[in-house]
């Protein structure tokens, strides 16, 4: 079968620092590289001499291995973090390079899915779709149920009425990244990763269709007071700085105002969400968080299997 691998940098608290390594080995992950962009982060004790997690604090050395001064902007840590990886580290099939709140979830094992991939694809691109806020559910650490993906041409009547007012606001009805994560081969030469896509002899790898069973479901914006607590440094430094009318909005909008926003926006009514998913633009899925933690914590990773996702 073949292996495969996911490589993080990240910077978030313990228990979701877990979700995330937990999430990923109980769907099967031969290998889980993680970086501590804060180097005085703490390493969580299940992680600690785990067979199957790598955890690199981000300091000073690290930089030296590298090969790099540390890098201004996180985007440039996260992309060298990769590459260095790919270089120097892996030792699985394929890698993906990912962010602690971005999860994958498909119906079958990825392994499977990997060793039915043509020989000559060197990379897959997974697309992402965004958890929709639903103060109802129990926490679950990164607490979700259903996750909308973008909503392009074909689906402007229904953009429309997911989006209503601020449908000019969010491009393609997303918050986030609307062009995905790749999932790609190892041991190819000339290759080079970059944060969504990989080069070949400095040429850009074609991925023109979304792996179809493969999805990557994107805790961007469910947690209200998260989301609010990150807006400044988005704007200026994050996901939203090249958006101009998106910023424009949340800059001169009052408080009121990007609350209202947030609730048309972030929240699905019933109706909409089953037409959405009908037509494949809404993935439910029950992640089960808290118990792969405490899997993890027990010394059981794989606990779940293909519970890992759980699609609904």
């Amino acid at each position: 079968m073949a292996s495969w691998g996911v490589v993080s940098t990240v910077k978030a608290t313990e228990e979701k620092v877990l979700a995330f390594v937990a999430h990923h080995l109980a769907l099967g992950a031969d290998q889980v590289w993680l970086y501590f962009d804060d180097p005085t982060q703490p390493i969580p004790a299940p992680l600690v001499d785990h067979p199957r997690v790598s955890v690199t604090p981000c300091d000073e050395p690290h930089w030296t291995r590298v090969g790099k001064p540390r890098p201004p902007q996180h985007q440039n840590r996260q992309t060298h973090n990769a590459r260095y990886t790919y270089r120097d580290k892996v030792t699985s099939d394929w890698i993906v390079h990912i962010d602690v709140d971005e999860f994958i979830l498909t119906p079958r094992p990825v392994a499977t899915i990997l060793d039915e991939t043509p020989a000559e694809t060197i990379a897959m691109k997974l697309e992402p779709f965004e958890a929709m806020h639903d103060p109802l559910l129990p926490d679950d650490i990164y607490t979700a149920r259903e996750f909308r993906g973008a909503l392009r041409h074909e689906h402007w009547p229904r953009r429309r009425a997911a989006l209503g007012p601020y449908r000019k606001v969010i491009r393609d009805g997303m918050l986030s990244h609307t062009v995905g994560k790749v999932i790609y081969r190892t041991r190819v030469p000339g290759l080079l990763p970059r944060l969504h896509a990989v080069m070949v002899n400095k040429e850009f790898v074609q991925t023109p269709d979304w792996q179809p069973e493969m999805k990557l479901l994107h805790f961007h914006a469910q947690d209200r007071a998260d989301w609010l607590a990150r807006l400044t440094f988005r704007m200026t430094k994050g996901a939203y700085q090249f958006r101009p009318e998106l910023q424009a909005f949340l800059a001169e909008s009052p408080p009121e105002e990007i609350d209202r926003f947030y609730r048309r926006t972030q929240v699905l009514p019933t109706d909409l969400r089953d037409e959405l998913a009908a037509v494949g633009r809404v993935v439910l899925a029950d992640l089960g968080l808290r118990q792969k933690v405490q899997a993890l914590r027990d010394g059981h990773p794989g606990a779940g299997g293909m519970q890992a996702g759980r699609p609904t």
